[in-house]
């Protein structure tokens, strides 16, 4: 097909997934700049609904895409003790992918300037005074829109060299009981009397939507992802008997892959394109979220384009992302007993300082109080040996976008 000339905007952004349109919502909010968002087209590109799970305390602009909120955390050690939290001042919270496409769309729509455009993209690059991106239209028609600017959400093709990767790796089940089987106000992060794989940890994790309805799932942090088959035999096991449910349906499910490295993730692409969310290192490294980074790198970059700054923060400290790494050597190696390690946290940990902590928003003062309540001898064993090794590349799943 003959190509359409090129049209231009201040910001393309790449990418209808948490990270592009959580950045589209900032920037529409600051109305520093005009914004095209290019998404897949309808077909088998474009991802099925997902969930996307954060804690925050009061009301937050997102109040209009979350669909669910708990007010409680419980987590249930191997042992089968449960220990349940209030986290307040913070809930914890859910967002549909289509709620939050509504919302953005709808905010986009009303901007001066804003815009969706469904597209598959083939190339990015950097042109004078800017950036280039080609896409193909779903007539076929080629299309080249140019920006100052390009934030680029796309998976990447391989991870970069680590030292150490696991992966966290889901399947879950929206089911609905034919009794009152859930407590509403309660979710259960982490469930750990599932079995244990031989390397690794599993837990399950349950957001009850009803009383006779909730998202079930079984997760694995290991070195390579399961059939579906697996995760069908692990979700059904669980359910009947560590849950109890009883007759169910199973209503929807999603699936996912999320990298748990200590790999370090370019901020850049080129002179004026920045990759964001998962791509750009938006996921903490330790536990797979990655929902909250989003959101307060978003803003940042949305303040800085406003401010005429042209710096791309990082998602995450260099201290946090330092203890992550740390962590993540000790699980992979087995010095550490994972859903031990976890459990105790939330048992020995105040949660509102727990949840800072994993958000990378704690002081040193209180870092140093939680690493004590930690495996102390076999995290400095580590801590000690990771400056030592080299970082590898290594083959790796294809990455989704995580549901936290």
């Amino acid at each position: 097909m003959t190509p359409r000339s090129a049209e231009a905007s201040d910001i393309v952004v790449v990418g209808g997934g948490a990270a592009g349109l959580s950045l589209a919502h900032r920037l529409t909010e600051t109305g520093a700049a005009t914004v095209t968002v290019i998404e897949p087209p309808d077909g088998p590109w474009r991802p099925a609904e997902r969930t996307w799970c954060y804690w925050d305390a009061g009301v937050d602009d997102l109040e209009e895409a979350v669909s669910a909120s708990w007010p409680l955390l419980r987590v249930h050690g191997a042992d089968g003790r449960p220990v349940t939290v209030e986290p307040a001042p913070f809930t914890y919270r859910m967002v549909r992918s289509t709620d939050l496409e509504r919302m953005v769309h709808g905010r986009l729509a009303r901007s001066d300037g804003g815009r969706v455009l469904r597209a598959t993209v083939e190339s990015v690059r950097d042109v004078p005074q800017g950036a280039e991106v080609r896409c193909t239209l779903p007539g076929g028609w080629s299309l080249t829109l140019r920006a100052r600017r390009v934030f680029d959400s796309r998976p990447l093709p391989a991870l970069p060299p680590a030292r150490t990767r696991l992966l966290q790796h889901f399947r879950g089940w929206f089911v609905r009981t034919d009794t009152d089987r859930f407590d509403p106000a309660v979710a259960d992060l982490m469930d750990f009397r599932v079995p244990q794989p031989a390397h690794g940890l599993a837990f399950g994790y349950v957001l009850p939507l009803a009383r006779d309805r909730a998202l079930v799932e079984y997760t694995e942090f290991s070195g390579s992802a399961l059939t579906t088959e697996a995760y069908e035999s692990a979700l059904g096991d669980y359910c009947r008997d560590i849950l109890g449910l009883g007759a169910l349906t199973v209503e929807r499910t999603e699936q996912g892959i999320i990298p748990m490295t200590d790999a370090r993730f370019a901020r850049r692409a080129g002179a004026a394109v920045f990759r964001i969310g998962t791509a750009g290192g938006a996921t903490r490294p330790a536990t797979g979220y990655t929902f909250a980074a989003v959101q307060r790198q978003s803003r940042a970059i949305a303040a800085a384009l406003r401010d005429g700054h042209g710096t791309v923060p990082a998602p995450h400290g260099r201290r946090a992302l330092a203890m992550d790494a740390i962590l993540l050597r000790a699980l992979d190696t087995g010095r550490i007993d994972g859903s031990a390690f976890f459990t105790d946290l939330f048992r020995r940990v105040p949660t509102e300082r727990l949840l800072r902590f994993l958000d990378g928003a704690t002081s040193v003062r209180e870092e140093w109080s939680i690493g004590l309540r930690t495996p102390v001898r076999p995290m400095l064993a580590t801590a000690v040996e990771l400056p030592f090794l080299p970082r590898r590349y290594r083959p790796t799943a294809r990455i989704g976008e995580n549901h936290r």
